[in-house]
């Protein structure tokens, strides 16, 4: 591990998605006093001592709150945590949102923490609050969450448009005006298409895999994959266990006979798992996170890959990356598998790092 620890304490991950916010929501309604960060939380996959022990240099915090009435409001609610979780730990935290102030926050010592709205409910259909939610830090949007917007489709709800409305389009160009990153996971897979023939800057995938190995509509197909090298994007690879482990969906599927609507991401949906099925729960792993990495690698190449590990946002990892400390493991296996400095380097921060830059001068 010693060349590892070397080189991402040179280069230190830049996560895409952590979903603390909502996770410290459920846990303690935003009360930063009723749980200690500095320390350790168990309840939690995410703290300071083990985004320090995993070498997160940078993490994009997301913010995803239900989609209701109360979205927007919500959405803010959320912001303001982020904003006061910073403040909380100013030794361990910055808040950034270009890539000169992450460089600038790692250099001092500090984690980067950057924010990124899951799901285009959160403005409302409102490009006004897109772009003060652009202005207050927010540095990407994902188009939809698991429900079809009016103005986009899911990956996860019945087409309705077959991608963007002229709305859908409208939001994508403003966010490239505003130097807001276009976040494609959670669409469906013509939305993802539709949005790479709009946009002008470089999108993002903050926490999906491929498609090939593991087939979930959340994953990004190759042909999509193909054209984000072409956009010169990135896709940021996750770890949840329902979208790398093929073994795992085809668990997910068998009990699903008897309860169409289950939710596999929900703890109330992993009990219901166990009662619904005889066969023997599949462990996703370690392995099946750098097949992912190594297919992604394959299709769109090393200049477009990253890590959206999705910690705190399910309720169960693979074996291997229990929690923020266990990034060092993946890098260690993809060592193994012949990566060198320079390639582990760039899916650690250096591509995303690139495209926020490049969303920048699209927006200048």
């Amino acid at each position: 591990m010693t060349r590892i620890d070397e080189l991402l304490r040179d280069h230190p991950v830049i996560d895409g998605h952590n979903d603390l916010p909502i996770a410290f929501y459920d846990l303690a309604r935003y009360d930063l006093d009723a749980h200690d960060l500095s320390g350790s939380v168990p309840t939690l996959n995410t703290d300071l001592p083990r985004l320090r022990k995993g070498h997160v240099g940078a993490q994009f915090w997301s913010l995803w709150v239900p989609q209701d009435d109360h979205s927007v409001r919500r959405t803010f609610e959320q912001l303001d945590f982020v904003r006061r979780l910073v403040e909380r730990f100013p030794e361990d935290l910055q808040l950034t949102s270009s890539a000169d102030e992450v460089e600038a926050a790692i250099k001092a010592g500090r984690i980067a923490s950057l924010m990124g709205m899951e799901g285009g409910h959160s403005i409302g259909e409102s490009l006004g609050v897109l772009r003060v939610m652009r202005s207050l830090g927010v540095r990407y949007m994902t188009l939809t969450h698991n429900n079809n917007v009016s103005w986009a489709d899911s990956a996860t709800d019945e087409p309705v448009l077959g991608g963007l409305n002229d709305f859908g389009e409208d939001v994508v160009r403003e966010m490239n005006r505003i130097g807001m990153l276009v976040d494609l996971s959670h669409v469906s897979a013509d939305t993802m298409r539709h949005a790479l023939r709009v946009t002008s800057a470089p999108v993002i995938f903050s926490h999906s895999s491929a498609r090939a190995i593991c087939d979930v509509p959340r994953n990004a197909p190759d042909d999509v994959l193909e054209t984000l090298a072409r956009n010169d994007g990135v896709c940021m690879v996750t770890f949840v266990p329902y979208f790398v482990s093929q073994a795992y969906v085809d668990w997910v599927a068998a009990a699903r006979e008897a309860e169409p609507d289950l939710n596999p991401l929900s703890p109330e949906g992993q009990a219901k798992l166990v009662e619904l099925t005889d066969l023997p729960k599949p462990l996703a792993t370690l392995e099946d996170v750098v097949e992912h990495i190594e297919h992604v690698r394959g299709i769109a190449g090393v200049d477009h890959i990253g890590i959206g590990g999705d910690y705190d946002g399910c309720p169960e990892f693979p074996t291997g990356l229990a929690d923020v400390a266990s990034y060092p493991v993946l890098f260690e296996a993809l060592a193994d598998r012949g990566w060198n400095d320079t390639e582990l380097a760039k899916l650690a921060g250096g591509n995303i790092l690139r495209v926020l830059r490049a969303a920048d001068e699209v927006a200048a």
